[in-house]
């Protein structure tokens, strides 16, 4: 099958679309035929190995998993002898490591879902990664019934995710974009919209319960004044964030809070109760072929997408790409 993989770290250019092995299900798993997949903020981590610390995880001189990718949307190919949820035909969507690939083989327990009847491979594939993410964030900042939430950053894959999501919660959720996703983020759900180009949100005298910086572009020091007492500031990345969430433990009353909760089987299956009763949408920026992957990632690493980056995967009869 084909696949994309990369035998070092470093910029896109590490990635190349190569033949490897199709995997073979083992008997609790489901093989599935891909779709369409994205690429992601945690694929470019991932790729460079910055910051350093993925190397522990990944392999300090070079990628032991040489296929990236965490989204996939695709068909039920096969299945394991002790499969009983999923059968050949199933429309299924999830996580799993090493989805830029033609195939991937998902346990029948793991992070997976059957596609609602209402969406397609391409919707499919890009929801899972920034709901989970504004799902972990959401519970970090405590957010229910109530709560004045922002969300900065709010157009990114992670920050579309939270702004619906927070209004799911009942949260009242005032989302921070730039100028051109403005009336993308507020039919998300957002009841108010700060242009981060036109006004400061730490200057304005509003104070939230909650700020949640879904890109890892602000920091808690900048975003004080506008919490209130007892606030918490999320953060989604920037290892800073690590000591900075131990001290305020302790000391303070405005708390950092930073998430390190993985993915989790629950937050697929709501996901697809969402979707399926449409109070939830995916929000796919472009859609490229398989074969173009360098390019959608420099357009990841550009900072200038809105919601996610699809990749698909074309098959023809025999379930070879095209």
């Amino acid at each position: 099958m084909k696949a994309v993989v990369h035998d070092r770290y470093g910029p896109p250019e590490v990635l190349r679309v190569a033949e490897v092995d199709r995997p073979e299900p083992a008997e609790d798993e489901v093989l599935v035929r891909v779709h369409a997949t994205t690429v992601t903020r945690t694929d470019i981590h991932m790729r460079a190995a910055k910051p350093f610390f993925w190397r522990f995880m990944l392999g300090l001189r070079r990628p032991r998993r040489r296929i990236l990718g965490l989204e996939f949307a695709g068909v039920v190919e096969a299945v394991g002898s002790s499969v009983t949820q999923y059968e050949a035909g199933d429309r299924v969507f999830g996580l799993r490591n090493g989805s830029h690939a033609e195939y991937v083989c998902v346990r029948e327990s793991g992070l997976i879902a059957r596609i609602p009847d209402n969406l397609g491979f391409e919707e499919a594939a890009a929801v899972c990664d920034g709901m989970s993410q504004g799902m972990n964030a959401l519970r970090a900042g405590r957010v229910g019934p109530g709560t004045r939430v922002l969300v900065y950053g709010a157009s990114g894959s992670c920050g579309t995710a939270t702004v619906q999501l927070g209004a799911y919660l009942g949260a009242h959720v005032t989302a921070v974009c730039n100028a051109k996703n403005v009336e993308l983020v507020r039919s998300l759900g957002a009841e108010e919209v700060i242009d981060y180009e036109r006004e400061d949100f730490t200057r304005n005298g509003q104070t939230y319960d909650v700020v949640i910086d879904a890109v890892a572009k602000h920091s808690f020091l900048r975003s004080r004044r506008a919490l209130a007492p007892n606030g918490r500031y999320v953060a989604t990345d920037r290892l800073y964030n690590f000591p900075l969430a131990w001290i305020t433990k302790w000391i303070g009353r405005k708390k950092v809070v930073f998430d390190v909760t993985g993915y989790e089987r629950d937050d697929v299956l709501l996901l697809r109760d969402l979707l399926d009763a449409g109070k939830y949408r995916a929000v796919v920026d472009r859609t490229y072929p398989l074969r173009d992957v360098l390019e959608a990632t420099r357009y990841v690493e550009s900072w200038r997408k809105t919601g996610n980056v699809v990749l698909t995967i074309s098959h023809d009869e025999k379930g070879a790409r095209q």
